[in-house]
């Protein structure tokens, strides 16, 4: 294959808008192995994207080599971006790192180099809140509530960061709960899997529980991610009452109607006894869900050692309200 064929592809796809795999075996004469090779390495490298799925697959040009538009970056905010940048655009598609981070940059109407430095700040910024790879939320927890039932609270990262949006996690998050994707599940959980167990095994663990939904879908997100996790620990029933009319926590914006709803629904349903707790959360907004159900815990003592709150996602400006998870 010549070694321009990458150059001819890109340009081909550039004239027609979107090309498919067929398409382009016609054009330039090559076999399907051939042109299946060259793509894949042009998406890797974030020349192109790859839309819809089999048999109806297109190829477009990825946001990083629109027309007019220049990237400059260094070799250390390239390697940042790609780490940690992730956007689900509105038609569905997932772009990552530098692609991704033009995308949005272009969206926005925002000047590339001076929106990736100020990225990197604040990746900078908020590196600062996490010791071993997780964020402590217990101080933001005393400062909101009276009284605290658990004796840590960790996130494994922020919900969102200021002016850049969701994070990485928090759009993995959000998009395999509305969409209840499996394939997309299965990422977010193959990517959060070690640090749950680093917690398990620094916090000598015993038992878990899932903070179960409130609203009813087909796939659940903390069902799924409670079978890929595979813990061998000792399960905390927890059950969520079924009400004549749902109330969602993420539809409740005041703090008291979120302990409210916490303290009403959710069931602490065993009085065994047990040794360290982990409960496991999607997303911490208020706090109250996890606190409630330690408040339970302890009330009817249940509990020899410690309870510990993990979310895999947190608000950083004092667990204000997350309404979209």
């Amino acid at each position: 294959m010549k070694t321009d064929t990458g150059k001819k592809i890109i340009e081909y796809v550039r004239q027609k808008q979107e090309a498919r795999a067929d398409e382009l075996i016609r054009e330039f004469n090559l076999s399907r192995v051939a042109i299946h090779k060259q793509l894949k390495k042009l998406v890797e490298r974030g020349s192109l994207r790859k839309t819809g799925r089999p048999p109806k697959v297109f190829y477009q040009l990825a946001a990083a080599i629109i027309p007019g538009v220049s990237v400059s970056l260094s070799p250390k905010q390239t390697e940042i971006i790609d780490a940690n940048y992730l956007i689900i655009t509105p038609s569905g598609e997932k772009m990552t790192g530098v692609p991704g981070f033009v995308y949005w940059c272009v969206k926005t109407n925002q000047p590339l180099e001076k929106t990736a430095r100020d990225y990197v700040s604040a990746l900078v910024k908020y590196q600062r809140y996490r010791r071993y790879g997780l964020i402590s939320g217990m101080s933001k927890l005393k400062e909101t509530f009276g009284r605290v039932y658990l004796d840590k609270l960790y996130y494994l990262d922020f919900y969102s960061l200021e002016r850049f949006g969701k994070t990485k996690l928090g759009q993995l998050l959000l998009y395999a709960k509305q969409s209840q994707d499996k394939k997309l599940i299965g990422e977010l959980v193959d990517g959060i899997k070690k640090q749950i167990k680093t917690v398990i095994a620094d916090n000598k663990i015993s038992s878990v529980g899932f903070i179960p939904p409130t609203v009813k879908r087909q796939v659940q997100l903390m069902k799924e991610l409670q079978k890929k996790l595979r813990l061998n620990l000792r399960p905390l029933a927890l059950t969520k009452i079924k009400t004549s009319v749902i109330v969602p926590q993420k539809t409740l914006t005041k703090l008291p109607d979120r302990i409210e709803n916490a303290r009403q629904t959710i069931i602490v349903d065993e009085r065994g006894k047990h040794n360290n707790i982990l409960l496991i959360d999607d997303a911490v907004g208020s706090g109250a869900t996890l606190n409630e159900t330690a408040a339970q815990i302890r009330a009817k003592k249940m509990i020899k050692g410690k309870i510990i709150g993990l979310a895999i996602t947190g608000s950083f400006k004092g667990f204000e309200v997350i309404s979209e998870v």
